[in-house]
């Protein structure tokens, strides 16, 4: 059967009167994955395929490194040297569901800016995956924007709806941004969720309405580059010069998505 599909049953008898029907049925089947990965923590996130790549379809909420390595609760800290992770609008009650927001060099570790598909980066993420690049970002962009059952209102560019979860996202008039009609929310089976961020000034923002996620693509020393989904909004904003720019300083908390290795 196709991942994700809606089907259709009822029960039928044949004799020499003619054929009789049942009462229609009908049920949905599960997104392809890839299994599901734990952390060191011993978190356990669901996983789903999109296009070629398998990707979490939670966010990440580790507070340890693959290595055993701890990485520090950043409080009201911010830093461009230190790693450092932070709870969704300030509450740890939130993890959970939400996971942690991180700053670029958490999200990093040690590794160095790629642009490469796969990016070779596995950073804050468990072994055997890796912190996506500007590139695969911009790859499961343009898968989704490629397959029409995706799309909102027949238009290729209205993809945002197709990533974000069902539950969450603050409502909105517009008939395709996210917080539009929850329900048609999460064709890809990705579920972003907004889990908000923490900006550069040290205010936690946007909670319910919006959330960005790192890429292992830096723009300069101080910012790296990102994407996003608002409940406002009908596209992901991509960080990419063509595509809607986004870019932040590395010390601002944002949500980490990992994606396997080939």
């Amino acid at each position: 059967m196709t991942p994700n599909t809606t089907y259709y049953v009822r029960a039928y008898a044949t004799n020499d009167v003619g054929t009789a029907y049942g009462h229609e049925e009908s049920f949905i089947t599960d997104f392809a994955n890839c299994r599901t990965v734990t952390d060191f923590d011993n978190n356990i996130y669901q996983t789903v395929i999109i296009g070629s790549k398998c990707w979490m379809r939670e966010n990440l909420r580790t507070r340890k490194y693959a290595d055993s390595s701890s990485i520090t609760y950043g409080d009201d800290d911010q830093s461009n040297s230190e790693p450092y992770y932070y709870f969704p609008d300030n509450n740890e009650s939130n993890v959970i569901t939400y996971g942690l927001l991180y700053n670029w060099r958490a999200a990093m570790k040690n590794g160095i800016s790629s642009d490469s598909d796969p990016s070779g980066v596995q950073g804050v993420c468990p072994n055997g995956w890796h912190l996506p690049s500007v590139a695969e970002w911009n790859q499961l962009s343009d898968y989704v924007s490629s397959q029409s059952a995706y799309y909102c209102d027949n238009n290729h560019d209205f993809i945002a709806k197709a990533f974000a979860a069902t539950s969450g996202w603050q409502e909105n008039a517009d008939p395709c941004a996210v917080g539009n009609n929850l329900s048609a929310n999460n064709a890809t089976g990705l579920t972003i969720l907004p889990a908000g961020f923490l900006d550069d000034g040290g205010s936690y923002l946007e909670f319910s309405t919006m959330t960005i996620l790192w890429s292992a693509t830096e723009r300069n020393g101080t910012h790296g580059h990102e994407f996003f989904l608002a409940s406002i909004n009908s596209f992901l904003i991509q960080s990419d010069y063509g595509k809607n720019i986004g870019v932040q300083y590395k010390y601002a908390g944002f949500s980490v998505r990992c994606v396997r290795n080939p």
